[in-house]
C-alpha cells in the first residue's frame, strides 16, 4: 500500500526557532537593509561586495544554526508518509534535519552560481564568497538566490507537487507573499490543509483549512498526532 503525499510548504516561521533571522517580522533583517540594496539584481550590479558580504552574513548564520523540533518532526513522518517539502527558505536545515525531497523556491544560500550562466550551480563548503571567486567561464560567482525580480524556476515544479497532494501543511509563512502563497490553489479537490503560524491571518479564500496558531515547533507537536491518525 502506497504512503500518502504530504506535502508541507514552510516559510520563514520554520526557521525563526532555530535563530534565523525573518525578514519581515520586527526585528528582521528588511530593517537593516533596503531590500533594494541587497536583493536585487540591481543591487548585485550596482554593489556587488555589499550583496555578497549581506549573504556571507546570512550564510555564516545558517551554519552556525541547528535544525529544530519541527525540522526533526517533518523528517520522522517521512516514516509514515511520502513527504515533500516546498520552502520559501534558502538555508538547508531541512535536509540537515533528515527531509529527503526538498524544493526551495528561492534558492539555496549554500549554493552558489554562475553570474553569467544560471545553469553553473556549486556547492559551497564555507560561508564566505568573496570578490575574485570565479565560475568556470571566469565569471564572478553569486549567491544561488532568487532576488526580487527574478523568476522563481522551481515554482511550476512545485505547482504540479501541490497537485498531487493528499494532505497539505503549511508552516511559518502568511499565504499573503505571491506568488508562492498562491500554491494552495493548486491543490485538488477539498484535501485537509493546516496551517501552522501564531498571527492572525484572513483564510476565507482557502477551502478546507484549519488554523493552529502556535509556532513551527508547539504547532507541528499537536499537528503530528493527528497526521499519524490519517496515514
Amino acid at each position: 500500500m502506497s504512503k500518502k503525499h504530504l506535502v508541507i510548504f514552510s516559510g520563514a516561521g520554520m526557521s525563526a526557532e532555530s535563530g534565523i533571522k525573518t525578514f519581515r517580522d520586527s526585528g528582521g533583517l528588511w530593517e537593516e537593509f533596503r531590500v533594494e540594496d541587497v536583493a536585487t539584481l540591481e543591487a548585485w550590479e550596482k554593489n556587488p561586495t555589499l550583496v555578497t558580504e549581506f549573504y556571507n552574513q546570512r550564510r555564516k548564520q545558517v551554519m552556525e544554526a541547528k535544525p529544530n523540533e519541527a525540522h526533526l518532526i517533518i523528517a520522522e513522518l517521512q516514516k509514515h508518509f511520502d513527504v515533500t517539502i516546498i520552502t520559501q527558505n534558502v538555508d538547508d536545515l531541512h535536509e540537515r534535519a533528515g527531509s529527503k525531497k526538498v524544493v526551495h523556491l528561492h534558492g539555496e544560500i549554500m549554493k552558489s552560481q554562475s553570474s553569467v550562466d544560471p545553469s553553473l550551480i556549486y556547492d559551497l563548503k564555507k560561508w564566505e564568497i568573496k570578490m575574485g571567486d570565479t565560475c568556470e567561464l571566469g565569471s564572478q560567482i553569486r549567491p544561488y538566490i532568487v532576488w526580487f525580480g527574478e523568476l522563481v524556476p522551481m515554482m511550476e515544479p512545485a505547482i504540479e507537487l501541490v497537485g498531487k497532494a493528499d494532505l497539505l501543511t503549511v508552516i511559518g509563512t502568511s499565504l499573503n507573499v505571491y506568488p508562492a502563497a498562491g500554491l494552495v490553489n493548486y491543490t485538488p479537490g477539498n484535501i485537509s490543509k493546516w496551517l501552522v503560524d501564531p498571527g492572525d491571518f484572513n483564510l476565507e479564500h482557502i477551502s478546507n483549512i484549519e488554523h493552529i496558531k502556535e509556532t513551527a515547533v508547539s504547532g507541528m507537536k499537536k499537528l503530528r498526532e493527528r497526521l499519524l491518525k490519517l496515514k
